[in-house]
């Protein structure tokens, strides 16, 4: 007797929940509740197991005893057999669960160890948040899908000064895939709040202002970046401008148009870059026209602080960055250095452990510093933020002896004196 006999409509309750016990679990099932039967129900139920009298509404039903009485009928299908001649396979919901972990594990992993964020480990509060938000409660594959993109974009900033749909049509090939309502222009957005240690902008403004600080639409002329001591090789206008301002012991500001229109020339030697303004002001007043080539990123570096720095990299210069030894001092290096192939200048713990006062400013949300994974554990624990400002000695004696200022100073002149 095969068990079709028992796909009747007065024992379905019984095997919709043996199939939802069986499925729920890969252990053993050894009972069913049943709930809420109807009349016809228990009076089937009744005669499948040979009881006296009619079960109550609410039953447990012992899978040995059913396993036995469906044995005998069917000539061997016990109660995981009958349910599955009536309603197909049975499939492991406990499995799938353990399955759909695994790769939401796996996914996540393979976000944390993606070379965007082992770069700048600020993002890994931008992940954690989104995960914790729920970002990968759908399908595993669209998720990763979606990160992808995310990291796509996050490589390409700062843009020289794209419109935001030039840029998502670039990297997406749909214009309106950053839009303020689009889910990758939410995920990249939020990525970039957690690199600045900023809450998500809600507003317009916020949003426009976040996209500008990565070089989204800025203005050509009003992105610059301050130099000094500056003497690239080449005739273009810009290279002239620059050794011109050298040569008379000044700074000077280079427009996002102008490296755009006139890239830089090659420079001899290291190229030294800081953070804040007045290191250049120090230096100038200590070197005047000897000083060794400076560029200040004024904080987060501009699109045109970052072209720079790339340009000269591209042209085989030494860039060595110092900055801040606090929070967001130590997120701005590892943006730096992550883009601009800089290496670490007088950046590590134990220049930090050096000069670190007793006392001062807090030094707010540290992340690793990849350069260093000892430095970000000694900013934590002593607390207190060194500002460039207070090195600035030890920066400027520094580059006096290892940057070679007089002998480049000297070829320098040699070579004006042989285009003469």
């Amino acid at each position: 007797m095969t068990a079709a006999r028992f796909d009747r409509p007065d024992l379905a309750p019984l095997w919709a929940e043996a199939r939802r016990r069986f499925e729920a679990t890969d252990g053993p099932v050894t009972r069913v509740r049943l709930q809420a039967l109807q009349p016809d129900e228990r009076a089937a139920l009744a005669d499948l197991l040979g009881l006296a009298h009619t079960p109550d509404p609410e039953v447990t039903v012992p899978l040995r005893t059913l396993d036995a009485i469906l044995r005998a009928a069917t000539g061997g299908l016990d109660t995981r057999g009958v349910v599955e001649a009536i309603g197909g396979p049975i499939t492991s919901r406990a499995g799938q669960r353990r399955q759909r972990a695994a790769e939401r594990a796996e996914l996540w992993r393979w976000a944390r160890e993606h070379p965007a964020v082992t770069a700048e480990p600020a993002l890994l509060t931008w992940l954690d948040r989104a995960r914790t938000g729920g970002l990968a409660a759908g399908e595993v594959s669209t998720t990763r899908t979606l990160l992808k993109q995310a990291f796509e974009v996050l490589a390409a900033l700062p843009a020289a000064g794209e419109p935001l749909a030039v840029l998502a049509a670039r990297l997406t090939g749909d214009s309106h895939a950053l839009d303020d309502d689009s889910r990758l222009g939410k995920l990249v957005l939020r990525a970039l709040a957690a690199l600045h240690d900023e809450e998500t902008p809600t507003d317009a403004e916020g949003r426009r202002r976040l996209w500008e600080y990565s070089g989204i639409a800025c203005d050509e002329l009003s992105t610059t970046v301050l130099v000094a001591g500056m003497r690239p090789d080449g005739d273009s206008p810009l290279a002239r401008g620059l050794r011109t301002w050298a040569d008379a012991g000044e700074g000077s500001l280079i427009t996002l148009a102008q490296l755009r229109h006139h890239p830089i020339g090659q420079l001899p030697g290291p190229v030294f870059v800081v953070e804040n303004p007045a290191v250049v002001t120090v230096a100038l007043r200590r070197f005047g026209a000897s000083c060794p080539p400076l560029v200040c990123t004024a904080g987060w570096p501009s699109t045109a602080a970052v072209m720079l720095l790339r340009s000269m990299s591209a042209t085989g210069a030494q860039l060595r960055y110092h900055g801040d030894f606090d929070g967001e001092g130590l997120r701005i290096a590892a943006h730096l250095m992550s883009r601009t192939n800089a290496q670490p200048w007088l950046l590590q713990a134990h220049d930090y452990q050096q000069a670190v006062p007793p006392a001062g400013p807090p030094v707010g949300r540290v992340d690793d510093t990849p350069w260093d994974p000892q430095l970000a554990e000694v900013v934590r624990a002593h607390g207190v933020a060194l500002l460039e400002e207070m090195v600035v000695d030890s920066l400027l004696a520094d580059m006096a002896s290892g940057s070679g200022t007089s002998r480049r100073r000297k070829a320098y002149q040699e070579d004006v004196t042989h285009r003469v």
